[in-house]
């Protein structure tokens, strides 16, 4: 066992980076982990350049309902899935193709 030249918890032999304070001994700093949300991306608006806000993932499709059988028939129709993104400040809305 080792300790954390920053926060002095103990941290196991094999590893470099500290659980408590995620601390990098090989790299002599503090690490900050992104937390990786599926669809996401880190865009600025194109208009006023402030930072867009995830909105999610929508499904559209083309075509109507038809008749009795409406729902049905939406089966067979093209659907497109896009990640939604919003300008809080000019409310700018862009689609983008998912990411994986």
């Amino acid at each position: 066992m080792k300790n954390c030249p920053n926060c002095q918890a103990e941290i196991e032999d094999s590893f470099n980076v500290c659980w408590n304070c995620n601390y990098s001994i090989t790299e002599g700093k503090i690490i900050e982990f992104k937390e990786d949300i599926p669809g996401s991306r880190e865009l600025n608006c194109l208009r006023c350049e402030t930072p867009m806000i995830f909105s999610g993932n929508y499904r559209f499709h083309e075509g109507t309902k038809l008749g009795v059988f409406g729902n049905f028939f939406e089966l067979f129709v093209n659907r497109e899935t896009f990640d939604l993104y919003l300008c809080p400040k000019c409310g700018k809305v862009e689609f983008f193709a998912p990411l994986g």
